[in-house]
């Protein structure tokens, strides 16, 4: 059986500086065996309502969108059998697959933006500040390497 890891590399990003949203990964490295499930963890800190976002990066290939959670079904469907959960109580969006092929070989990444409610009730992107900024993007990386 081939076996696999996923390490959490811990690299966040920001483009105008840490404000109030964060995204961490709480396990450093999680083992998992070809065709076992996996859940790579991903909590969030925000001051608004959270939109989240998982993504996918396989070798030399760019950003792939998996899913995202905006609003509505705390569970959310995405692309290659991956779903998350939202849950706004534990503040948290895990990433998980049943059963972990070969080709799940690839860098996850895990993002979260704040929104706050605009005048008419829907939300709307607000910068904490006055100041004018780049939008504020905060990433975690993980890597996931597959030996087979």
């Amino acid at each position: 059986m081939a076996c696999a890891h996923i390490w959490t590399l811990g690299i966040l990003f920001t483009l105008s500086g840490l404000r109030a949203q964060s995204v961490t990964q709480p396990e450093a490295e999680v083992p998992v065996a070809e065709g076992d499930p996996v859940t790579v963890k991903c909590t969030y800190s925000v001051l608004g309502s959270p939109y989240l976002f998982w993504y996918v990066q396989h070798r030399n290939q760019g950003l792939q969108f998996l899913l995202k959670y905006i609003r509505g079904d705390t569970l959310v469907k995405g692309n290659y059998g991956f779903e998350a959960e939202f849950n706004k109580s534990q503040t948290s969006f895990h990433l998980k697959k049943p059963s972990v092929v070969g080709s799940d070989s690839a860098l996850y990444f895990c993002a979260v933006r704040d929104t706050v409610v605009g005048a008419a009730g829907r939300a709307e992107y607000k910068p904490l500040s006055t100041e004018n900024h780049a939008p504020e993007v905060l990433v975690s990386l993980h890597k996931v390497a597959v030996w087979l």
